[in-house]
């Protein structure tokens, strides 16, 4: 089994290969209105990549107090400008501004993110840990599968994703009774937790010893960074916090954009 580095390292080598021959590089653009400190590390992580694959990308960073409209006028450019082949907006926005109508502003053919309804492409988080999963030969289709957290950007893609892999896809929340909630775990194959509580899953839980946990959660305390589950669950796949589900969307960012430079002619 390849680690989740292991996996990314190997992909990346493979995208650097193809990239290098190309005379025009794809080109990112991402938009940054925020101070989070989460966004700060994504944002400086998808930059290395791209240093790493010979991708060009900048960093547009607007101030805190940036109005909507200020927001909306450079989406617009950047929907408008034939030199980047696709951008992402950095969530979360500032209260004042809307997310889901500057979800909606990005061109569907630019939206690297796979956000807008219209876009050919997935989000980066689910995409990127179906890849991983089919890359560790885990069988999906006819398995029951378990997403906790019905986000919009996680929970709901990553239940569509499963379902087209033909699993049978329950979806747990915080209104969800604690004696349900320990049944479906119990009966899951692939859990995937998404609901940002630190250690929420623990031994506490029964678990399949062939199922599989990814970790999407992430909180930090003085201690470091913690996944939504306890390490080291018994059973047969966890990825891990930190370096396990940020890498895969990191990766798949960029595996989205180089579709899109694909479908456009240079």
């Amino acid at each position: 089994m390849m680690t989740i580095k292991e996996y990314v390292a190997q992909r990346k080598g493979e995208i650097k290969e193809l990239l290098l021959p190309l005379k025009v590089k794809p080109k990112l653009a991402i938009v940054q209105v925020n101070e989070d400190t989460g966004s700060n590390a994504y944002v400086r992580g998808k930059l290395k990549d791209a240093g790493e694959l010979g991708v060009d990308a900048e960093l547009i960073k607007l101030p805190i107090d940036t109005a909507q409209e200020a927001l909306l006028q450079v989406i617009d450019s950047l929907n408008n400008d034939d030199s980047i082949d696709g951008f992402i907006v950095q969530m979360p926005l500032p209260k004042h501004i809307d997310e889901e109508l500057i979800k909606l502003s990005v061109a569907p053919e630019k939206d690297v993110d796979g956000f807008h309804p219209l876009s050919k492409l997935n989000p980066c988080t689910p995409q990127g840990i179906i890849n991983y999963l089919h890359s560790e030969g885990i069988v999906l289709q006819g398995k029951n599968a378990l997403v906790m957290g019905r986000s919009n950007i996680v929970g709901k893609p990553m239940a569509k994703l499963l379902l087209k892999e033909n699993c049978n896809v329950t979806i747990v929340h915080s209104k969800t009774t604690p004696e349900d909630m320990h049944r479906y775990v119990a009966n899951a194959d692939i859990i995937v937790i998404a609901i940002g509580k630190m250690h929420y899953l623990d031994e506490t839980y029964e678990y399949k010893k062939d199922a599989v946990i990814v970790d999407v959660g992430i909180s930090r305390d003085e201690t470091g960074l913690h996944g939504d589950a306890v390490p080291n669950l018994p059973v047969r796949l966890q990825t891990p916090v930190p370096g396990g589900v940020g890498l895969l969307t990191r990766l798949a960012l960029y595996e989205n954009l180089l579709k899109i430079y694909n479908s456009r002619s240079h």
